[in-house]
């Protein structure tokens, strides 16, 4: 099972950050690069970009609310209240951000005449956002919510299924804003699939330290008590000298690596360190079993 976040703590407080940044970069890339450009990459956002094409008296905003707020009625009647909390607020306040954006900063147009660099930011910025949420469990709904539904009541895998949604999304614009938006549309759809992943596997990657030393003392409290991670102590032996010395492990994220490193090499110069990068970090204090 997976550890319960005591509400209000740092970890909350962390993961709420999180959680907003990701749906505000996601409404961001949505509006103000998506929308002008008619760039179906899958998604509500995309199925409204379609939708309001053939419903001017409608706008793509408001209809990307109805479609999310209707989807999340869906999820919650048919896969119940445990679908996710996160995924609902998320859902509510990104489709709430591009109907303010609408309101408040109305677009007519592209902001460049470069439709390549703008459909660079309209898969950047909801990757990187996607990314965020999936990194605190959560997602922007959607799609997401008929893939569950899909994977529910049939053998389907939820991956494919979601990734069966968002294709025929991005194939109606070529049907329905020309050739050219479609296979923007088709490219941007599979480009955002690979950005979603690298920037996960970023968000997720731990050092993980093996440290033989004589010293094992100092470098463990150090650890503990700054770091505040674990660490296990092995026992090795030099092939050439046979000689017995400490091996210390321990798993840590990026920035506590190089404190870690400048200690180890300032207590015990003749220490030897290895140094992996891992972004499937499985116990306590990192992911679940279940996950």
């Amino acid at each position: 099972m997976k550890e319960k976040t005591q509400v209000f703590s740092l970890n909350w407080w962390k993961q709420f950050g999180w959680l907003n940044l990701g749906t505000l970069l996601t409404a961001v890339g949505v509006y103000f690069f998506k929308f002008p450009n008619h760039f179906t990459t899958g998604g509500v956002s995309g199925i409204s970009i379609v939708v309001a094409h053939f419903m001017p008296a409608v706008t793509t905003a408001t209809l990307n609310l109805i479609l999310n707020l209707l989807l999340l009625f869906i999820g919650v009647l048919f896969l119940g209240r445990g679908f996710g909390a996160r995924t609902a607020y998320s859902a509510i306040v990104s489709s709430v951000l591009t109907l303010a954006f609408e309101r408040f900063i109305p677009m007519s147009a592209p902001m460049t005449t470069q439709p390549v660099l703008e459909l660079v930011f309209a898969v950047a910025l909801p990757a990187v956002g996607a990314a965020m949420l999936f990194n605190v469990d959560a997602s922007s709904g959607g799609t997401d919510i008929i893939a569950m539904l899909v994977k529910k009541y049939s053998h389907i895998n939820i991956g494919l299924a979601l990734g069966l949604a968002d294709l025929l999304v991005a194939l109606a614009a070529c049907f329905t804003f020309g050739m050219e938006t479609g296979l923007f549309s088709l490219f941007g759809l599979f480009l955002k699939s690979y950005m979603v992943d690298a920037v996960m596997d970023n968000l997720r990657t731990y050092k993980v330290f093996q440290i033989i030393t004589d010293n094992p003392g100092p470098i463990c409290d150090f650890i503990m008590q700054k770091l505040h991670h674990s660490a296990t102590i092995m026992e090795g032996q030099g092939s050439f000298t046979h000689e017995k010395r400490e091996i210390i492990m321990t798993v840590i994220n990026r920035s506590q690596a190089i404190r870690l490193q400048l200690f180890v090499r300032a207590t015990d110069p003749h220490s030897f360190i290895t140094i992996t990068s891992s972004s499937e970090i499985v116990g306590k204090g990192f992911r679940g079993m279940s996950e």
